[in-house]
């Protein structure tokens, strides 16, 4: 079963701290600190102490490339605790953060496990920035602490602010667990703050959708739809291919075209102005988890660490990194990587992309804009290839071509493809994927690979089968086995190859994979399955 966990996830505060956010500064010290108020959890107390931690491999973004740096989880959790906390916190904020912060430090590490590290120091993962005396004091009081549920080290996602009512994860990432310790309730600490306006016109709004992937020419937005907590969940699009995206998605598809200032949130009301769009909402991020402005405001109210955690995360405990929490070895040490760059808002020449031999056997298509990555893809698809090839017992081919095109819209037009299909196997050996800062952001770059190579690997033995064995295949062996679960009807070949939404490409998606794993449970061989 996948782990919510390992999925990207978080906004930071620093995108919109400005004069207004002084009304949460606070003037005096917290009654109670995290060591004061847990019994049997001893907090270390000195700088020598600081550095005693596990060691965690950072990628330091530097004058466009990754320097890997290894730092002691105390100090990495002091240096993210700056970069991400609401400036003049209380320590009881601090301290509830920086729990939060080592939880998904030790449930993502090795995000970044083919770049040669664990994590970056961007908003991919988490932004990190120089320690101060009161973070390396949060990080001391903590140490060692993380969130625990039923035993077990718990999910843990973060935002500047939910605008006065949290989200479920599945609202946020279709398809997500909803752990019980993350629902969606009314949050009385950011009530609401802030509120914020945007108005963008048709023009910007059809150049922010085509970089995403959509076709077409805008005539009109509306919601559609709203979830249980009031966000916009299903916004039409009038005269887009497809014709509707969630709110979230949009928001997404915005921020990384023309800026995450536009649409701080899903929250939000929509009216047309002549050929313009007026937007108004309040709260900044994807609103799951832990509220960091709410969080702040009731440590100035006075509630301590424990408090404040079993607020956004009910149902949790609070316990120390012990050996069944042991996270994964580092990586042995690389050069200096470029990191993932934005997707571009159009279409480059052709030009842009080039086949360069990287070795006979692995050949590398990519925009130039990401030649710095191809090495690492390189090693990556050699290695899940092998992997592959031995579990399913077949013989890899003797040459691979990787193609990373440069917007959506390329690697529609060359696969035939949605662009939410991620990557497509367009012939024997020639694998398409949408623009690699897609998947580096989505946090889906090395299982959207192991897809189409075990596509690649499997669909020749089960040539002439219905779609969704190949498809129910791919999943299996890329992402390990869920389970058969209750009974379901497996989807016919038009909702995986031709799905009308990215829903139900989901959908379809779910119900070949169970299918699959059924016939695998009955005792059938993977070839068998028919």
């Amino acid at each position: 079963m996948k782990k919510a966990s390992s999925r990207r996830t978080r906004s930071t505060p620093r995108l919109f701290v400005k004069a207004a956010m002084c009304a949460l500064c606070i003037l005096g010290g917290s009654l109670f600190s995290v060591g004061d108020a847990l019994q049997g959890v001893p907090p270390l107390a000195s700088a020598q102490d600081l550095n005693s931690s596990q060691t965690v491999r950072i990628g330091v973004l530097k004058n466009g490339s990754y320097e890997i740096v290894a730092l002691p989880m105390e100090i990495y959790v002091a240096r993210v605790l700056a970069g991400e906390a609401l400036p003049g916190s209380e320590p009881a904020a601090l301290e509830t953060l920086a729990i939060a912060i080592r939880t998904y430090a030790l449930g993502n590490r090795g995000r970044h496990r083919a770049d040669g590290f664990d994590l970056c120091d961007q908003t991919h993962c988490q932004v990190m920035r120089t320690a101060t005396p009161a973070t390396e004091r949060a990080a001391l009081a903590t140490a060692g602490q993380v969130l625990l549920y039923k035993g077990q080290p718990a999910t843990v996602y973060y935002s500047a602010s939910c605008g006065g009512r949290t989200e479920k994860p599945s609202n946020v990432w279709p398809g997500s667990e909803d752990p019980p310790y993350l629902p969606s309730r009314p949050d009385d600490g950011c009530e609401g703050f802030p509120e914020w306006s945007s108005e963008l016109s048709i023009a910007d709004l059809q150049r922010a959708l085509r970089a995403a992937g959509f076709i077409g020419a805008l005539r009109n937005v509306k919601i559609a739809e709203r979830n249980e907590s009031g966000r916009a969940s299903r916004i039409a699009l009038e005269g887009m291919t497809p014709d509707a995206i969630s709110g979230q998605d949009l928001r997404s598809a915005i921020g990384r075209t023309l800026g995450w200032q536009y649409l701080q949130s899903a929250s939000f009301q929509l009216k047309r102005s002549g050929n313009a769009f007026r937007f108004s909402g309040h709260g900044n991020g994807h609103g799951v988890g832990l509220c960091v402005i709410g969080s702040a405001k009731l440590a100035e109210n006075g509630e301590t660490s424990r408090q404040i955690l079993e607020r956004y995360f009910p149902g949790t405990t609070i316990g120390t990194v012990g050996p069944r929490l042991t996270a994964v070895p580092p990586q042995p040490e690389r050069p200096s990587i470029a990191p993932p760059r934005p997707a571009l808002a159009t279409t480059p020449p052709a030009s842009a992309a080039t086949v360069v031999n990287t070795a006979a056997d692995v050949q590398i298509a990519l925009p130039e804009g990401d030649e710095g990555e191809r090495s690492v893809v390189a090693s990556l698809v050699r290695r899940e290839r092998d992997q592959l090839a031995q579990a399913l017992g077949v013989t890899a081919p003797p040459q691979l071509t990787i193609r990373f095109h440069p917007t959506t819209e390329a690697f529609e037009r060359a696969a035939g493809s949605p662009w939410f299909a991620l990557g497509a196997t367009t012939r024997e050996s020639d694998l398409q994927f949408v623009p690699l800062a897609v998947l580096r952001d989505r946090g889906v770059l090395e299982r959207t690979i192991r897809r189409q190579l075990v596509h690649v690997l499997a669909d020749p033995a089960l040539e002439g089968r219905p779609a969704w064995v190949r498809e129910g295949a791919a999943i299996h062996f890329s992402e390990g086995a869920d389970g058969p679960g209750g009974r379901v009807v497996c989807p016919q070949d038009v909702e995986i190859t031709r799905p009308v939404s990215i829903g139900a490409f989901g959908d379809a998606s779910r119900r070949a994979r169970a299918c699959f794993e059924r016939q695998l449970s009955a005792g059938k061989d993977w070839r068998a399955v028919k």
